[in-house]
């Protein structure tokens, strides 16, 4: 999962510290070469998700990754809707299956 947006003082719904959150909820499945270009096709897709976050349940590593994300799809708006979420669920599903 990736951080995308810090919100360090609270707001007015969620008031304790927490980030906007992205990430991958079903990875792809191991392909052999044996398999068809469908079977492939079919196994290769992933399920992406956009969460919130309190910081006391985040864990910290040292790892990084470099995914830009279009900040007017995925922001803290996209949870009154759910249209807006589903979109930006699918912006991170295309960002996440490039890599």
């Amino acid at each position: 999962a990736r951080v995308f947006q810090n919100i360090d003082d609270g707001t007015s719904d969620r008031p304790y510290s927490h980030a906007l959150v992205a990430g991958i909820d079903r990875y792809p499945r191991k392909v052999t070469a044996a398999m068809g270009k469908k079977k492939i096709a079919k196994r290769s897709k992933i399920k992406s998700f956009v969460k919130v976050y309190n910081y006391n349940h985040l864990m910290p590593t040292r790892y990084s990754v470099d995914i830009p994300l279009d900040k007017t799809v995925v922001n803290k708006d996209v949870f009154r809707d759910p249209a807006l979420k589903r979109k930006a669920r699918r912006e991170a599903k295309v960002k996440f299956e490039e890599r």
